[in-house]
């Protein structure tokens, strides 16, 4: 018994084992440490080297989530192979039940074992190895079902991620044309049932993410299929209809409320794992295009007091913005006219 091929063979697969579990059923555990450090890795990559031209991170969340596989595949094949190397006589081959001696002939065992293919040319010695054998037949079976439970849960994420943004994005390219797109000429409650439904997508979304952190590198080459951006807009939005609306025309206050905190768990998610607040503040909200409109308004002065204290909130959001490679929305010319 080769023992230092047991303990590496053991070790490989515990952590294997670990990252697999943490990140597939681990709802709070932000992803195992090794596909957690891998998406960072591929994003950090895509980023430096796609410069200016970021239909490349496109490619990230793909890229992620199959390298994550490829990884927990290849971990779990080598350390079962390293496991049946430290006995020698550990695998047979029939019909005349001699050892195996070659690498390659234990590498495939391990494999058609994995993967359950049935194949008899090669057998486990009678006794200890035959539950090995068992125990590393399960760990495939269990594998497949949780990557394949965890691909289908990721790419629901990534839809409903999208859906969120477009339902924002729908209804204006900026705060401005979301703010004239909710007044019906008396208030602005024409937004109530609106801000009800993207409070639940967001608060959803937020658990997806701590869920599936590899939903951080799924990015879209367009701002209005960019979470990120749709964010920026409805907070943005948010902030005008709490602070620089009169209080008898203001969207229903308890889903005004809800909205605004959904926004925060979701800021507050991202910020642990994958954003940092930018230097600098964006661009000042403006309320003339909407005075211009006729709107009722609070004065510019006492708005603008109110504004000053959400300003490492709005950092937030526009390192939020820049860390999905997008623009901030008033400085997109693609949507700034919607």
């Amino acid at each position: 018994m080769n023992e230092l091929y047991l303990i590496l063979g053991i070790s490989v697969l515990f952590l294997v084992a670990v990252d697999l579990l943490w990140t597939t059923i681990w709802v709070d555990g932000g992803g195992g440490p090794l596909s957690r450090r891998m998406g960072k890795m591929c994003w950090f990559i895509l980023r430096r080297i796609s410069n200016k031209h970021f239909n490349m991170l496109r490619l990230a969340g793909p890229m992620v989530l199959s390298l994550t596989l490829i990884t927990w595949i290849l971990l779990l094949w080598i350390g079962w192979t390293l496991v049946f190397t430290a006995d020698a006589g550990s695998i047979l081959l029939t019909p005349d039940m001699t050892p195996v001696t070659s690498w390659m002939e234990r590498v495939y065992y391990v494999g058609f074992t994995l993967f359950t293919l049935g194949i008899g040319d090669y057998i486990p010695e009678k006794g200890v190895w035959q539950l090995v054998t068992t125990l590393a037949t399960g760990s495939g079976m269990l594998f497949i079902t949780l990557s394949v439970s965890y691909v289908v849960s990721v790419l629901t994420g990534v839809v409903q991620k999208r859906s969120f943004a477009k339902n924002v994005t729908g209804q204006g390219g900026n705060w401005v044309t979301v703010l004239k797109q909710s007044w019906n000429g008396k208030d602005y409650h024409s937004i109530d049932l609106l801000l009800k439904d993207l409070s639940s997508q967001l608060s959803i979304l937020t658990q997806q993410h701590k869920a599936y952190p590899i939903l951080h590198y799924y990015h879209s080459e367009k701002n209005s299929e960019s979470s990120a951006v749709a964010l920026a807009i409805l907070d943005e939005a948010l902030t005008v209809y709490e602070f620089g609306v009169e209080e008898e025309y203001k969207p229903n206050r308890v889903w005004l409320k809800e909205a605004r905190s959904s926004v925060d768990d979701y800021l507050e998610t991202l910020h642990k794992v994958f954003f940092k607040p930018a230097v600098n503040t964006p661009p000042p909200i403006n309320l003339e295009p909407l005075r211009d409109e006729g709107l009722p308004l609070k004065s510019t002065p006492e708005f603008n007091i109110a504004v000053s204290n959400l300003m490492k909130r709005r950092e937030r959001l526009l390192g939020l913005v820049k860390a999905d490679a997008q623009q901030w929305p008033e400085e997109d010319k693609r949507m700034g006219g919607q």
